[in-house]
């Protein structure tokens, strides 16, 4: 009897991880009702990551707090014994702009610092940050302010709000702060090298897709120039500084972070490898599989972990623009695109967990009478 291991990603604007899981799993269901199929879905980092690890056995534990623009939200994050992970998307992340508008200048990770203060007063001890979807281009600073940190302009004023605020930045009042993460290990889930500043920064390479108009890029070049400057200039330089708005960059200068790939952590997080070790078959995907995937997507990351133990890996996504032969130099077998099922993109995108039933059921069918192909 055939055991699958079923751990995709979301299908971004379609099906989250789970109804994509629950998907497959109930096409396969129709035509193999004897095998065996575990559902573990996964992310990336990004968006997705909580609802992973509660997937995995974590606890979830709701919390009220602001979004990137101030408004009240509710989040949670996921819990096991003295760890917690907790994810920017959630938090303060595009998805939660009001109406959808963005705000460049204004916007804040004042959120995401209150939801990392409520797992500090639970008692963790290793906080795990999810990067990815930032709304805002900050530094991390309005997260740190989150967790107590005073920013003084040079009157001794206390600065909040957005990132554009923080040209007016002189000096740092931890006091508040420093006892409740004494102790504490700040790990970064997060795939991008940029650092916060020039030409390859957070700035310049992220906020125009958050609304930022030339005007607004120069403005926030500048307050992040003099947020690192007060912050700690040594780490604007780091590779992965300038991810979500520089919030790396904030996390590594005043809390400590490490960085680590957002796949791998995830992987660790919901003890992909032991899973895998009883497995026969693992199906993997996401929305596009394109050259994108290569670097710390889902799909590859879940392949190369299978590679090495020999195990085949089947993906499954809206759309695949990949050569087979560079998927197998990856470590997938075979792939399958809801788009050949369904051409038009809005019908394959709204029709999705049907799409995905029927290639369930494609692979029951097929792959071990078949072989690879």
């Amino acid at each position: 009897m055939p055991r699958v291991l079923l751990s995709p990603d979301k299908f971004k604007g379609s099906a989250t991880a789970i109804e994509v899981a629950d998907a497959l799993a109930e096409g396969i269901a129709t035509a193999a009702p004897s095998w065996d199929v575990v559902r573990l879905p996964v992310a990336d980092g990004g968006d997705g990551t909580v609802d992973a690890a509660v997937a995995a056995g974590w606890d979830r534990v709701p919390v009220s707090t602001t979004g990137p623009t101030g408004t009240p939200v509710d989040s949670s994050y996921a819990r096991r014994g003295a760890t917690a992970v907790v994810e920017l998307a959630s938090t303060v992340g595009l998805s939660l702009l009001p109406g959808g508008a963005p705000n460049a200048l204004d916007t804040s990770t004042f959120g995401l610092g209150t939801v990392i203060r409520h797992a500090l007063g639970d008692g963790a001890r290793t906080i795990v940050i999810g990067l990815g979807g930032s709304a805002s281009t900050d530094g991390g600073a309005g997260m740190l302010r989150g967790l107590g940190v005073r920013i003084l302009d040079a009157r001794g004023r206390e600065i909040t709000g957005g990132g554009a605020a923080l040209r007016e930045a002189a000096t740092l009042d931890l006091d508040a702060m420093t006892s409740a993460v004494a102790g504490v290990s700040f790990q970064l889930a997060c795939d991008v090298d940029n650092p916060l500043l020039g030409p390859a920064g957070a700035t310049a390479v992220y906020a125009p897709q958050k609304g930022a108009g030339p005007d607004a890029v120069r403005v926030l070049e500048q307050a992040m120039t003099r947020w690192a400057e007060v912050a700690g200039a040594a780490h604007a330089d780091r590779p992965g500084a300038g991810a979500a708005g520089g919030t790396a960059f904030g996390a590594m200068a005043v809390l400590g972070a490490t960085v680590r790939s957002g796949i791998d952590t995830v992987l660790d997080l919901v003890n992909f490898r032991r899973r895998l070790a009883s497995a026969d078959l693992v199906v993997t995907g996401e929305g596009s599989l394109d050259e994108q995937s290569l670097h710390g997507k889902v799909p590859v990351g879940v392949a190369q972990v299978a590679r090495d133990e020999g195990i085949p890996v089947i993906a499954v996504a809206g759309r695949i623009t990949l050569a087979l032969d560079r998927l197998l130099d990856h470590g997938i077998v075979r792939s399958y695109s809801l788009a050949d099922l369904e051409p038009d993109l809005a019908a394959s995108m709204r029709h999705a967990p049907t799409l995905l039933q029927r290639i369930g059921a494609t692979i029951a069918t097929s792959y071990f009478t078949e072989g690879v192909s």
